[in-house]
């Protein structure tokens, strides 16, 4: 077997991409397959003959490539693989993973060695990793993940319309004293009502984490469609005033607007007085004051940055957080 040696930075992709909260089988497949389309020199495979190779050949082929190229950029190489058995263990616990994905969760990359290549700024699952490197004598994850706010391992996940909630429940939870990374709560943004039910199918047939599903007011069709399938661990919330941006309180918004803005202009209370949603009031009033478009991603941004006394934070938001942790 003739093969190129992967750099520091792919190499680094690829444990990244391993570690990361998706579908096992899916993330070991695409990780593996694209280092021996991308590194073999003889034999040569495309993408088709791999999808047909059994996993465990697959794996020893990858993981070949993969710790030679560590050795190669002179990482300390230790023939240890009580990593490797945390992980499987890990991936097992949140996953329904079959007999042939085992064989991808078998294998013997050097884990160890990755330790030299994880900076203070990686990803949250790369410096998950590293910590378990540091401390792989320790069995207690649920304590490393509250001691070092790691999110790993996950417990449940939140299961949202957009991205607004994505930016900002943590944010008030977190005020309130319950940290998402420490919980090991992971929160997806499905994109849209009709999302959710497609990602809500597709996540109870491949994980066994309770899923805590959020949804705007005007979803009962969605949420008729989740309940012949909702199992007895997942819980389903419906926004009761619209939709997620209508939890905002009024106060926040305003707060958040002209602090930004102060060199341009203030808004007041009666600028928001409307009986539209919330974001089609912010549209507006972005447009009508000449400021650049309205985006929601944006915008919660600069709402998580003034989140900082008790008034910012709803009482539905505050339910919609106990029901979470509860």
């Amino acid at each position: 077997m003739k093969f190129k040696n992967l750099s520091k930075e792919q190499i680094l992709i690829s444990v990244n991409r391993l570690t990361r909260f998706k579908n096992t089988k899916e993330k070991y497949l695409r990780v593996f397959s694209d280092i021996l389309i991308e590194c073999l020199i003889e034999p040569k495979f495309k993408k088709s003959d791999i999808l047909n190779m059994d996993y465990g050949e697959i794996t020893q082929i990858a993981e070949e490539i993969i710790n030679t190229g560590l050795f190669e950029i002179n990482c300390k190489i230790k023939p240890n693989y009580d990593i490797n058995h945390i992980i499987k263990n890990y991936e097992n616990s949140i996953y329904y993973n079959d007999n042939e994905t085992q064989k991808f969760l078998n294998n013997k990359i050097n884990f160890n060695a990755v330790i030299d290549l994880i900076a203070k700024d990686s990803s949250i699952n790369l410096l998950w990793l590293k910590c378990l490197i540091e401390n792989y004598t320790m069995h207690d994850l649920k304590f490393l993940r509250e001691a070092y706010v790691l999110k790993y391992p996950i417990e449940k996940v939140i299961l949202a319309e957009g991205i607004t909630e994505e930016i900002l429940l943590p944010e008030f939870s977190k005020y309130l004293g319950k940290d998402f990374n420490k919980n090991g709560v992971q929160i997806i943004a499905a994109g849209g009502k009709n999302q959710v039910v497609k990602m809500y199918y597709k996540l109870i047939n491949e994980i066994k984490l309770p899923i805590y599903i959020l949804l705007d007011k005007d979803a009962e069709e969605n949420i008729n469609q989740i309940k012949p399938k909702l199992r007895k661990t997942d819980k389903i919330h419906t926004v009761t005033c619209g939709e997620f941006e209508d939890l905002l309180p009024k106060s926040l918004i305003i707060k958040t607007i002209n602090k930004h803005f102060e060199n341009f202009l203030t808004v007041s209370e009666t600028d928001l007085i409307s009986d539209l949603p919330t974001a089609k009031v912010l549209s507006e009033l972005f447009r009508l004051k000449g400021l650049h478009e309205f985006k929601k991603a944006d915008f919660a941004k600069l709402v998580r940055d003034n989140i900082n006394e008790p008034s910012d934070i709803s009482e539905e938001i505050k339910n919609i957080i106990n029901e979470l942790n509860n």
